[in-house]
């Protein structure tokens, strides 16, 4: 009878506790534990989602700079302006970056002046193949290159051969001189080597540009064209013959002409059109 009494007690005592207190184990809690502390501060958990924890507020994360690739530091050849490029070959290696007319164009790289000139003298009755840039600047890179900026709309006054320069200095405003008169003003920029004035077909482009026009944009400021220039005068040698656009008054099956206007969209997959905003 006592045994009897006993478990009755027993399993009351049982029914208020399962009433009393959440399921589990009598004196242990089943909620999830509260985290810790870390550095004074706790995180929090999400009321949707008890298994998600919310990070704790901090700054925002640190942009570090890309990795030094040569010795060198380049600057994109036009500054303060809106841009395009495309990314193909147009009749020679080089590239027409458009610009408003007026836009800076700047030393790519610190150099020294090597060839300017500041007067347009192409005519469409000669089309000499010397002067189809008009009024153009090149540079002689501390690393090797020579960079040229052509269709200049003027040249900075008092620059001269032989002047040194630094990347990003001015050296002219964007035009339309030379046999690009009747388009958008653009720059015409190409990279070669040094060489003679006599092999003007040499400084109007041999190494395509717009690769490392990609890498300045994007803030890779030390990725350099000097292995592709040495690699292609090595291959082609120091002073190859003009291959394209070389005699005045092209005949009809000479190559087809470039770009009139900047792009409206790409033209495939290679063909990207690059935008550079202010």
């Amino acid at each position: 009878m006592r045994s009897g009494r006993l478990a009755a007690l027993t399993g009351t005592a049982f029914l208020a506790a399962s009433c009393g207190a959440p399921g589990g184990v009598a004196g242990v809690s089943t909620l999830p534990p509260a985290t810790p502390p870390v550095n004074g501060i706790t995180a929090a958990t999400a009321p949707a989602d008890p298994g998600q924890a919310v990070p704790p507020p901090g700054d925002e994360p640190v942009r570090m700079p890309p990795p030094k690739v040569s010795p060198y530091t380049y600057a994109f050849p036009v500054k303060g302006c809106k841009v395009s490029y495309s990314r193909k070959l147009l009749v020679l290696p080089k590239t027409t970056i458009w610009a408003e007319k007026g836009c800076a164009f700047v030393s790519p790289v610190d150099g020294v002046i090597v060839e300017l000139n500041v007067k347009n003298q192409w005519t469409p009755s000669t089309d000499r193949g010397a002067d189809r840039e008009g009024r153009y600047v090149t540079v002689k890179g501390e690393d090797g290159v020579l960079y040229l900026g052509g269709h200049l709309d003027s040249v900075v006054e008092d620059l001269a051969p032989g002047a040194k320069v630094k990347a990003g200095q001015l050296l002219g405003r964007v035009g339309n001189s030379g046999n690009a008169r009747d388009t958008a003003s653009n720059l015409y920029f190409a990279i070669s080597w040094p060489t003679a004035p006599q092999n003007w077909w040499i400084r109007r482009g041999i190494v395509p540009p717009w690769p490392f026009l990609d890498a300045w944009d994007d803030g890779n400021r030390t990725v350099s064209p000097r292995k592709a220039m040495l690699t292609l005068r090595k291959r082609l040698g120091a002073t190859p013959p003009c291959t394209q656009l070389c005699a005045a008054k092209q005949q009809q099956s000479s190559p087809p002409p470039e770009e009139s206007r900047p792009p409206k969209k790409k033209d495939s997959d290679e063909d990207t059109r690059v935008v550079v905003p202010l």
